[in-house]
This record gives structure tokens, C-alpha cells and sequence, in this order.
């Protein structure tokens, strides 16, 4: 029963109509019996500055943002917490009486997707691709204490600006690579491979994924953040080499799990989350 008291929580974005998160939200709120309730809004782009002053007056809770809204976002944010200031863009907002403050929860979704597998303290982990889910995956990864983090992409240079930035931020050793010989030669000891591209991604799910079974070993850790198909042409390949494979649900759910930690204190029980989603995947 939705009523005068109840929060209210969100997800703004253009398009927003397919987005997992509110089954994953009401789940939990369903299991812990708390009175919030969480919504799409459809945002389109350019309308961003008036829907968060609208979210603000109205005593929105929460929201986290996607597609197109990240950066524009912290525009008209009181202020960052120290990851989202480093990324540059804002997946999560909280909402008090007095100011509104922006996080960002990807990489802490990543990272702890990866850490049910492995510790990634002082690992040597690739990251394929250096957009913006690469960027939020990486910053968190060397806030972690990873050991080596290379950043390989179709085009060099962009991994390269990446690598840049990052170096900034951290003593870890960081580099670029493109996808060539010298990313086969580079996976022959790393500990932790992320796919951070669309590659694999439905409708495109026959794609031939960049890494193939023979450039891993069965030490190998597999996180491909495409969850649509759960299983993608990358971890298929990671079975045959014997990896340890990680489907995208994993980040879905704790950068989910994060968010709600935030607006509520408290942190459901990974299962809710899972078991909503998953039915929502058909699965």
C-alpha cells in the first residue's frame, strides 16, 4: 500500500523502460518490510536540470542515474563522494532535507562480483574497453590495492588517455594496451580478466569475442559485465580454457545492493536481489 508516507526511490534515464532495477528494489523492500517504493522515470535528455529539481522538491529519496544522464548529473549535485568525484560520473544519488550527494556504485558492484571468486588485493588484472563502465571498474579496482591494472581497447590511444588518469590517483603500476600480440603475451600471467565492451552484448550475442580460449589459463578469473546473455561468447571461452567464469548479473546486483545501502543503511540479502532478477531475466 503506497501512501503519504511512503519514500519514494528511482532510476532516471532515456531510454529507462527495460531497466532491472525497480523488481530488484521492491524485492527488497517487499522482504524487509519497509515502506519506500522504487520507480523508472523517463528523463530525456536536456530535461535533466528540471527533473532533479523536481525529484529534490518533491522529497525524492533516492535515484540512481543511467544512460544519458552520469555526468551531466553532478551539474546540479551539492557534492561527491570521493569515487564519483575521481570517475566523473554519478550512478547514485542521495536526497536529504538540506543537500543532494552523488556516488558511484559500478565499481564497488564489479569489484565485489569479482571478490566471490578471488581477493583482487595486489592481482594483475586486464580490463577490456576504456569507456565509462571501464573507467568506474578501474579507479575502484586501485582503491582496492590491486597489484596491475592494464587497459586494453580497440584503440590504443583511449586506453591509453585512461591510463593517464588513473596514474594520477595511484602508486599501482597501470598501462595500455591495444588488442594485439601484446594482449596475448600480457594474459599469460594475469589473474583477473574484465569485459567492459558490448561486445557479446543480444542482440550480437554471435560476436567472436576479442579473447579466445587459447590466450587464457585455468587460473584465470572471467568477469564479462553483459548479462544479457548470461552466458557470452567471452565465458564460453573461459570454459573451455578451464577459467573460473563471472556473469554480468554479479555487478548488477551489488552496484544495486550498494545503492540501496545508501539511501536505507541497511543491505539486503543478495539472494532477494538474485532471485528477482533472475525472473526478470526469464531465467
Amino acid at each position: 500500500m503506497i501512501t503519504g508516507k511512503t519514500g519514494l526511490m528511482g532510476i532516471m534515464g532515456d531510454p529507462v523502460e527495460h531497466s532491472l532495477s525497480p523488481p530488484m528494489h521492491n524485492a527488497a523492500f517487499q522482504q524487509l518490510k519497509l515502506d519506500h517504493v522504487y520507480v523508472p522515470f523517463h528523463v530525456k535528455r536536456g530535461n535533466l536540470a528540471p527533473a532533479i529539481l523536481g525529484a529534490r522538491n518533491m522529497g525524492i529519496k533516492g535515484l540512481n542515474l543511467t544512460i544519458p544522464h552520469k555526468i551531466e548529473v553532478i551539474n546540479y549535485l551539492d557534492e561527491l563522494d570521493e569515487v564519483a568525484e575521481l570517475i566523473g560520473a554519478v550512478n547514485t544519488v542521495k536526497f536529504t532535507e538540506t543537500n543532494a550527494v552523488g556516488y558511484n556504485t559500478d565499481g564497488v558492484g564489479a569489484v565485489k562480483a569479482i571478490e566471490e571468486a578471488t581477493p583482487v588485493k595486489g592481482k594483475k588484472i586486464i580490463i577490456l574497453g576504456a569507456g565509462g563502465a571501464a573507467r568506474a571498474i578501474s579507479f575502484q579496482l586501485l582503491l582496492s590495492g590491486v597489484g596491475e591494472v592494464l587497459i586494453a581497447n580497440r584503440t590504443r590511444e583511449k586506453a591509453c588517455n585512461l591510463r593517464d588518469d588513473l596514474k594520477e590517483t595511484s602508486m599501482a603500476s597501470v598501462d595500455c594496451l591495444g588488442l594485439d600480440d601484446e594482449l596475448t603475451w600480457e594474459l599469460k600471467d594475469t589473474d583477473v580478466l574484465i569485459n567492459t565492451t558490448p561486445v557479446g552484448m543480444h542482440p550480437h550475442q554471435d560476436d567472436e569475442p576479442v579473447v579466445t580460449s587459447d590466450m587464457m589459463h585455468s587460473d584465470l578469473v572471467v568477469n564479462d559485465i553483459v548479462y544479457n546473455p548470461l552466458e557470452t561468447g567471452l565465458l564460453r571461452e573461459a570454459g573451455k580454457a578451464g577459467a573460473q567464469a563471472i556473469n554480468g548479473t554479479k555487478m548488477l546486483i551489488y552496484q544495486g545492493l550498494e545503492s540501496f545501502s545508501i539511501w536505507t543503511g541497511v543491505t539486503p540479502p543478495v539472494e532477494v536481489f538474485e532471485t528477482a532478477l533472475m525472473r526478470e531475466l526469464g531465467y
